[in-house]
């Protein structure tokens, strides 16, 4: 990856951060996504499951349904995604329908990541469309964001495994 590159991830990743920030005050899973194409911000989005009522609220997709409505078409062709955790199966299925170019994530989801951790869905030999991955921009700093609010909700007594 060339340095200009590496430095445009970080920035772009450093505007997710911000808005995983932004769902965790609103006791959000701090999860936060920005969408970019030709260098400039299309949409953005961070988790709000809990608050909208709907499961399908993560911040990708949040992201993906902004910026279908700001480029007026449902195909996000020549788009590079940027969120702070690996996307799961649900958000990775979009991403493929909106034929994203590019998906560049922080910390990695052993659990539910279907971009290589737990499940590759995104490299499946039955898809129509390949996206591009990087892994791994500003993963400590997502990481920690993470660790900090399960942390956090575990101290609480209201705290249920699975939240």
């Amino acid at each position: 990856m060339s340095d200009a590159l590496q430095t445009d991830d970080e920035y772009w990743m450093q505007q997710a951060l911000l808005l995983a920030e932004k769902a965790e005050q609103q006791d959000e899973v701090p999860v936060g996504a920005i969408i970019v194409k030709d260098k400039q911000l299309i949409a953005e989005g961070w988790n709000q499951p809990i608050q909208n009522r709907d499961p399908s609220a993560h911040a990708e997709m949040q992201a993906m349904r902004a910026a279908g409505k700001a480029l007026n078409n449902y195909r996000l062709v020549d788009t590079t995604l940027y969120v702070t955790l690996e996307p799961c199966s649900m958000c990775v299925g979009a991403m493929i329908h909106a034929r994203v170019k590019r998906l560049v994530f922080a910390a990695y989801d052993t659990k539910t990541g279907a971009a290589g951790s737990a499940i590759d869905l995104l490299h499946h030999g039955a898809h129509n469309h390949r996206i591009e991955v990087v892994a791994g921009v500003l993963e400590t700093q997502s990481r920690a964001l993470l660790q900090n609010f399960f942390r956090k909700k575990r101290e609480t007594k209201n705290y249920k495994p699975g939240d």
